[in-house]
């Protein structure tokens, strides 16, 4: 795909050397976890965000799909954002988000508005609520086609996040009550001659996947966009999943933590691990990574303080 072909105008190669990304010293290691909304029942998922939380998470995501994504194609599915409310009402710490909503599934004003008020459900005893708005161009069709929407080619979909952002952002400003804090922005996506240019111009957190090799290509890229339209780079906080699956995103380590470490080593500072029925929730890899972001941050944060 193009810039051409996704209404923007061409600039060029995007051939960019890469080079680490570099992030404010101040930008601690987190811990989010996806807790995936299929294959069992809301009480169970319920318990699994509690426990997330307990554990020590700091941020905790589902997604917007309506259908599963692995297993049974047809099993139990719950939706994103009713989810969201619910668990804004469980917990008291952790950030909330989805990872993430689609564009084509909802006007954008409505979206804000949706955000909004599960933006104050979440405050507690006066302080700021915990959403965070993760929002991308979407891409399993199946979710289209059964709901009615109209799902288009990529470039349709990414022109349409694009245009989106700056609604979303405008009805903020208009609501009565108004969101309690500047709602963070989180954009899933690695296309590097779009999506990476819409992260540039409107994003507060990126994400993608990949080992550290690819991530640290796609932080350049983002950087070199971040410069080009005048932006600090550092003021994107850099976001990935984690996973020792051999042959998928880390061959050479076989433990979580060692992920985190190499991602961590290129600029990454949110990492997302996966939850779900399908493991028996496994809180495993959310100690383990818990346990590596304390050591983490007292050897890198408490030394720059």
């Amino acid at each position: 795909m193009t810039e051409a072909e996704a209404g923007i105008a061409p600039t060029g190669t995007r051939d960019v050397p890469v080079a680490l990304h570099v992030p404010r010293p101040d930008r601690p290691a987190r811990i989010a976890v996806q807790v995936k909304p299929q294959h069992a029942s809301y009480a169970e998922l319920r318990a699994a965000v509690v426990a997330a939380e307990e554990a020590g998470a700091d941020v905790v995501l589902g997604w917007d799909h309506f259908f599963p994504l692995s297993g049974d194609p047809d099993g139990a599915h719950l939706e994103a954002w009713s989810l969201l409310a619910a668990f804004a009402e469980v917990t008291e710490r952790v950030e909330l988000g989805v990872l993430v909503s689609s564009t084509g599934y909802r006007n954008p004003q409505l979206l804000a508005d949706m955000a909004r008020t599960v933006d104050h459900i979440s405050a507690r005893d006066g302080g700021p609520g915990r959403v965070v708005l993760g929002i991308g161009a979407g891409w399993f069709e199946r979710d289209y086609e059964e709901y009615g929407y109209e799902f288009g080619t990529a470039p349709d979909r990414l022109r349409r996040l694009r245009a989106d952002l700056p609604l979303i952002r405008d009805r903020w400003s208009k609501l009565n009550p108004p969101p309690t804090r500047a709602i963070p922005v989180l954009i899933g996506g690695g296309g590097e001659q779009v999506t990476l240019r819409i992260v540039a111009e409107h994003a507060d957190i990126w994400h993608g996947f990949g080992d550290a090799e690819t991530i640290a290509h796609k932080h350049a890229v983002l950087d070199d966009w971040c410069r080009r339209i005048g932006r600090d780079p550092a003021d994107i906080e850099r976001s990935a999943g984690v996973s020792p699956k051999p042959g998928r995103y880390a061959e050479d380590l076989d433990d979580y933590a060692g992920h985190a470490e190499a991602l961590h080593v290129v600029g990454t500072r949110l990492f997302t691990v996966g939850l779900e029925a399908e493991t028996g929730w496994d809180l495993g890899p959310i100690r383990e990574l818990v346990a590596w972001r304390d050591e983490v941050n007292a050897r890198t944060v408490g030394a720059a303080g």
